[in-house]
């Protein structure tokens, strides 16, 4: 093939827009569809669905979403690269060739596997592998749960071997979220293990698309600017021979492609400028995004380096149980009346031995003379972890007692409930070369895929020193008057990705958000480890605020447990603004 491979997106995670295969399908011409089904809680709620019934173990949205366009898939002979599987990407090939089978279509499906560890753990430990936290260093005998599931991040190159075998389903598990881009495009131009700087623009290409409709103006800071998103599109990635790429979307479809919203989404929970991929080191610091015409934004220039010698694993289990419930509180003396409560509910559970975390979280401030109640209304959340039966049903209990005794005017937010079991969450790292990375070809025949032949390590490429800048006559005014953000949550880690669309601003950023800024602007990242990166090329600083989101999404404290409304905040903080920017 001689032209770019257009590999559009139906998916970002699971309980995203049914309708988004149908609107690839029929939208316009493309060659791949991907999906993206997992994210790093998914795993775990996989896992509790699979105790419930045994088909738990995979999106079953998948197979809702194929059905109505099975049949235009195979007369358009469009390829689909999906990580629907899950945990049982067998099962899911499976039951998809019942539903072909079942429809009367034509269409052959492999599966990718390998990247299940949890039956290995012991023998990975045994052959001297200490899975130590990737954040902390602490060894794996320290978590103290019981995992239930534990899944390597693999590359590409498995899915490229199951096109290249003939496939026209191809279904994985836990794949690195980027793979399913590479895998296409390595398979389009017959790319091999070693094609670094083409395997990076993929990565990078893939990254952008990864997250759906976040790449055409999703949840993007600047969406007051974006003519229609009540619909936006599923973003494509045509992707050249080189590893180039324009990101664009269908013809008509909502939304926008701009060289922010792509930029947004660059930053999207990223760390270090060397974006780690099983099959390619991929540098963010090299990639230049221009806009090309309209809804369309060319990326081009990622650097690419032999991929690390080791893979993320994702080891999941059950924690202890949570449970919560959230206060309204209205009109006058708003402090005095969550005092209140905080005394009431401290005085039965502080002594509670099952007990083990108690947080108290003020949501909002009611306006002075409010002009509907609503206005005049705050929120109260109150969230306790610990055992079943002191986090459970006896907190519950406690909330519903303070209803005839409280404060004046006191309503909840819906009946308290139960509770549940909160995930746990371990990362690690193994070798690639320990993974079995198989595909599963249509006629049953296996093929293993080899880890990669050369590896290299990452490079720190913190660049924290910042040039002066004479900012000249200042007003006070939010930070988002100028920056656009985007944060989102990395494990334990949240990031929060800072840029710029003036190019004459950019000096003013990069030297300004410094990391003891940061602090100044965000009061709960003081006493956390904060890591700068900076990427001129995107006009952008990213910020990686280590430990904030306690082990993980699964395990958060904050109310925002994911940190998605992170870089919104710090948007909405009040700084000096240079004059001269602001016209």
């Amino acid at each position: 093939m001689n032209r770019p491979v257009r590999i559009a997106n139906c998916s970002g995670f699971y309980g995203d827009r049914l309708s988004a295969l149908a609107e690839m399908v029929r939208g316009g011409p493309v060659d791949v569809i991907t999906g993206d089904y997992l994210a790093e809680v998914t795993m775990l709620v996989l896992a509790k669905n699979r105790l419930k019934k045994p088909a738990g173990g995979y999106a079953t949205t998948f197979l809702r979403q194929l059905r109505p366009v099975a049949a235009e898939i195979a007369e358009r002979g469009i390829k689909v690269v999906v990580n629907a599987g899950g945990l049982d990407p067998a099962g899911l090939a499976r039951d998809t060739r019942a539903l072909l089978a079942e429809a009367g279509v034509d269409l052959t499906v492999a599966h990718v596997e390998g990247d299940d560890l949890s039956a290995r753990l012991t023998e990975l430990a045994a052959a001297g592998h200490d899975l130590a936290h990737l954040d902390t260093g602490k060894p794996f005998t320290s978590w103290g749960h019981e995992p239930l599931t534990a899944n390597a991040y693999l590359g590409g190159f498995g899915i490229a071997a199951a096109l290249a075998g003939g496939a026209d389903l191809v279904i994985t598990g836990r794949v690195a979220d980027a793979s399913l881009v590479t895998g296409a495009a390595a398979w389009w131009w017959g790319w091999s293990p070693g094609d670094h700087d083409a395997l990076a623009g993929a990565v990078v290409a893939g990254h952008v698309i990864e997250c759906g409709a976040q790449a055409t103006g999703g949840n993007f800071s600047g969406f007051a600017g974006i003519a229609d998103l009540r619909h936006p599109g599923f973003p494509i990635a045509e992707v050249d021979r080189d590893g180039s790429s324009v990101i664009t979307k269908h013809e008509g479809a909502g939304g926008a492609v701009t060289v922010d919203t792509v930029t947004a989404q660059l930053l999207y929970e990223v760390g270090a400028p060397d974006y780690l991929n099983p099959d390619v080191i991929a540098r963010l610091d090299t990639v230049r995004v221009e806009q090309e015409g309209p809804d369309r934004v060319r990326i081009s220039g990622a650097a690419g380096q032999a991929p690390p010698p080791t893979t993320k694993v994702a080891v999941t289990g059950l924690g202890g149980w949570r449970n919560g419930c959230t206060f309204v509180l209205t009109g006058l003396d708003v402090d005095a009346k969550a005092a209140l409560v905080e005394r009431a509910v401290r005085a039965r559970l502080d002594e509670d031995p099952g007990i083990a975390d108690l947080r108290f979280t003020r949501i909002g401030s009611p306006a002075a003379d409010p002009a509907d109640q609503m206005a005049g209304s705050s929120l109260l959340h109150v969230a306790v972890d610990g055992d079943q039966q002191s986090a459970g049903r006896a907190f519950s209990a406690l909330c519903v007692e303070l209803a005839l005794s409280s404060y004046p005017g006191i309503y909840g937010m819906g009946v308290p409930s139960s509770g549940s079991a909160y995930g746990a969450y371990w990362p690690t790292l193994v070798p690639q070369g320990v993974l079995r990375h198989t595909v599963v070809h249509a006629d049953g025949r296996q093929e293993l895929v080899p880890p990669p032949a050369t590896t290299d390590e990452p490079v720190e490429r913190s660049a924290d020193a910042q040039a002066p800048y004479d900012a000249g006559p200042t007003v006070e005014g939010p930070l988002g008057r100028l920056v656009h953000a985007r944060s989102g949550d990395k494990g334990g880690n949240a990031n929060v990705g800072l840029w710029v669309a003036d190019p004459e601003a950019w000096p003013w950023l990069s030297a300004t958000m410094t990391t003891d800024r940061l602090r100044e602007l965000l009061p709960e990242t003081r006493g956390l480890a904060v890591d700068r990166y900076v990427l001129p090329n995107l006009r952008a600083v990213n910020f990686v605020i280590r430990g904030l989101l306690d082990g993980g999404a699964t395990e958060a404290r904050r109310f925002d447990t994911q940190a998605k409304a992170l870089g919104e905040w710090l948007r909405a903080r009040h700084v000096r603004l240079p004059e001269r920017l602001l016209s």
